[in-house]
């Protein structure tokens, strides 16, 4: 489960980005999820019920996850697609020459301090 480790490190990401502004407490941390990062969300948000508890400064802080949709790239024809309806094989034209353009990417957006 890498979820605990995505949880650990936008903690202390958090916890920094808090203690750098002079804030006594994290409010909430919003990621960014790719549908096809690999996380689940649901584990995600599991993870972070536990480990908030842990420390004095995120205790109490949400998470917020937003998706970000997977987008392909058909190198034949040139078009863009919705990647988890149609997987690897484009649906402009039958190509199976395609590749991801978004949609793995795990980012955190936003931090908000009291």
């Amino acid at each position: 489960m890498h979820e605990l480790g995505i949880v650990f490190h936008v903690i202390d990401m958090a916890e920094k980005a808090a203690k750098e502004n002079g804030a006594e407490a994290v409010a909430s941390v919003t990621l960014r999820l790719g549908e096809v990062s690999g996380a689940i969300p649901g584990e995600l948000t599991s993870c972070w019920n536990w480990a908030v508890k842990k420390t004095e400064r995120m205790r109490g802080a949400s998470l917020v996850i937003e998706t970000i949709p997977a987008v392909s790239l058909c190198g034949d024809c040139g078009k863009t697609y919705s990647t988890i309806p149609q997987g690897k094989i484009c649906p402009h034209c039958g190509s199976g020459q395609t590749w991801l353009t978004r949609g793995n990417e795990i980012e955190l957006k936003e931090i908000t301090v009291t």
